[in-house]
């Protein structure tokens, strides 16, 4: 019986999403004894995937419950095939995406400080916050408060399942697309034509996986080239923008962003980024919902099942990601 090792600490009630013809092994978030373990559905967290690793025995299969996997990649030991969680987090971190755009656009931050200071003249900080950003030719009457989402141009970096997403729930919103990927097709630029791109994009969504060839593509070159006034959105990961790059962008009033993640992360106290001007942050939240885990168990079983079967899984991480 194909013996298979759930972190504890997930619900009870998720189990019944397994299939049948398995041995279910709760792993404790810090074990104290081996255990045999043949298909390992993995932690959400580094930290907790190494502090469980070391006790798990004849390990053939580690399914990820994120998408992100260049933390287990250094710990898969050889011989066991790593799988991402590739399309489990489609909804949330898409969800995600275009508050981060709508809040930034309404000034959401700006007015949620106006209400905690419960000072509603403050409301004129938002036309001076637009002007600094957007230098006026003439300004309109009445007072511009806030900015409109629709006829903006949106540049999808990375597009895969997410960015797909994404553009799925902007688009009724009446923007256009342009989208990047690593491998150019139809319709997608290849990431080469990405300098050539930045100019004209109004906002510019950033969706790429973690890898050393992403690390750093964002940087003080690429946010130059970017239009007086874009909107930068990085839920991919921190390390992908160079944060001396977007601090410099940001004070300089080049740019605004909003961020999920940050380089470094956590964020520790008292960071630059923290009080950084036309700046919008979470931490790492965005995939953060109830059905984070529903997904990822869902996966898991599809995963299990095609395993118990013999086939071939899905989500397989043969180089980086």
């Amino acid at each position: 019986m194909l013996k298979v090792g759930v972190p504890d600490a997930v619900d009870r009630d998720l189990h019944r999403l397994l299939p049948d013809g398995i041995s279910l092994e709760l792993i404790p978030l810090h074990p104290t004894s081996d255990v045999e373990v043949e298909f390992w559905i993995a932690p959400p967290w580094t930290r907790q995937a190494e502090q469980q690793l070391p006790f798990l025995h004849g390990l053939r299969v580690i399914q990820a419950t994120v998408a992100g996997v260049d933390g287990l990649l250094k710990l898969k030991p050889p011989g066991a095939v790593l799988c991402d969680a590739r399309g489990v987090h489609d909804i949330s971190t898409a969800e995600w995406t275009v508050a981060a755009i709508l809040a930034s656009l309404k000034y959401f931050p700006l007015f949620g400080d106006l209400q905690n200071t419960a000072v509603w003249s403050r409301r004129k900080e938002a036309e001076a916050h637009y002007y600094a950003l957007h230098p006026p030719v003439k300004r309109p009457y009445p007072n511009v408060l806030c900015e409109e989402l629709h006829s903006q141009q949106v540049l999808i970096v990375g597009y895969g399942a997410i960015g797909r997403a994404i553009e799925q729930r902007l688009e009724p919103f009446g923007v256009s697309f342009v989208r990047v990927a690593r491998t150019p097709r139809d319709g997608v630029y290849g990431i080469d034509q990405l300098p050539t791109l930045l100019p004209s994009a109004d906002i510019v969504i950033l969706i790429v996986p973690f890898t050393s060839e992403t690390t750093g593509m964002i940087g003080v070159g690429e946010l130059s080239l970017m239009k007086q006034g874009a909107l930068l959105v990085n839920a991919a990961r921190g390390p992908v923008v160079n944060t001396d790059a977007l601090l410099a962008a940001l004070h300089e009033g080049r740019i605004s962003a909003a961020i999920d993640v940050t380089d470094p992360e956590p964020l520790p106290d008292g960071h630059p980024l923290w009080s950084a001007p036309n700046l919008l942050i979470t931490p790492h939240i965005a995939s953060s919902t109830p059905m984070f885990m529903v997904r990822a168990m869902q996966f898991a079983a599809s995963q299990i099942a095609r395993y118990l079967r013999g086939e071939p899984l899905e989500n397989v991480v043969t180089g980086e990601y």
